[in-house]
């Protein structure tokens, strides 16, 4: 349960019973009396001088209790502060003989992998993994907000360069790879970007509906761009319409970039609140403490008892 003024450790606190009893002896206890020889004089009794006298004596057992305060860790609830929702972006690029076709100055993997790099610029604080898919699929960059990697993938997975196994094009199976990386994350949001141009041969029958009620309950959002001149697979638009994303059919390479930014508007970066919490708070007492301190050797100077 949260306290006013929380304390670190604050069993310490049973210990100001000690200050307690030395303050009600000082102002209950009759004192030592002055034997005077006006005693039975017309002297007034001095009862403010005597109040004063008691308000000095009472000193070193405040001071001693603001000691115990500090002993015990005096704390006070923090701010609450804004914090951003990491989003994680798992990107499924096509890699299969077709992404060679030219696409503006260069071929379709050349324009997609530099669109990819600038998209990366304006998404600062959002964790980022590279996955290549033909008839298989390769995880190159794990997810991570350091996006050096990604700089230099495109010499390395050249589609002209690949084994014979990534000519083909599995969509689906690329699709439940980046998945299963994204749900390895429990923080954040999940997207998958996929960028291809052809069709799959994984993804017929009922099989893009059940591929999309995984990706749906798992909470993953897929966007795409068919980078070719034809239309997007039927199969691609269900499964992007299903999760909450869009497919994006881009003619050029300044159309491409805008799908990019089109992505980063849709997925709005999340500020959410984080609980606040509590730190150390020594310097009110500290403070206390000092100005008790200064006022009882002050006292020392007058302000006392004296039997004589």
């Amino acid at each position: 349960m949260e306290t006013l003024f929380p304390f670190r450790n604050a069993e310490l606190l049973f210990a100001l019973l000690i200050p307690a009893a030395l303050l009600a002896y000082v102002w209950t206890g009759r004192g030592e009396r002055l034997v005077l020889p006006i005693d039975h004089g017309t002297t007034p009794r001095g009862r403010w001088l005597a109040a004063l006298v008691r308000c000095a004596e009472s000193l070193p057992a405040l001071l001693l209790g603001v000691v115990i305060l500090i002993l015990a860790g005096p704390q006070r609830w923090d701010e609450p502060k804004s914090k951003k929702v990491l989003t994680n972006i798992e990107f499924c690029v096509d890699v299969s003989g077709s992404m060679s076709a030219s696409f503006g100055e260069g071929n379709r993997y050349d324009a997609a992998m530099g669109a990819i790099n600038d998209f990366l610029d304006y998404r600062d604080g959002d964790a980022f993994g590279l996955t290549f898919f033909g008839t298989e699929v390769l995880h190159w960059v794990p997810l991570t907000s350091d996006t050096s990697a990604f700089r230099c993938a495109p010499p390395f997975m050249v589609p002209s360069k690949l084994p014979r196994w990534f000519n083909g094009t599995s969509i689906g199976k690329a699709l439940l790879a980046c998945r299963r990386v994204l749900v390895e994350r429990e923080e954040g949001d999940r997207m998958i970007i996929l960028v291809s141009d052809g069709y799959s041969s994984d993804l017929g029958g009922t099989r893009a509906e059940e591929i999309a009620s995984t990706l749906v309950s798992e909470g993953v959002v897929v966007n795409a761009v068919h980078i070719a001149n034809s239309e997007p697979p039927d199969e691609i638009v269900r499964i992007t319409a299903a999760t909450g994303g869009e497919i994006f059919n881009p003619g050029d390479r300044a159309a491409l970039e805008g799908v990019f930014h089109r992505i980063d508007e849709m997925q709005e970066t999340r500020v959410e609140k984080v609980q606040a919490e509590s730190v150390d708070q020594y310097a009110p007492w500290a403070l206390a403490g000092i100005g008790l301190l200064v006022a009882a050797l002050v006292s020392l100077l007058g302000l006392r008892a004296t039997p004589w």
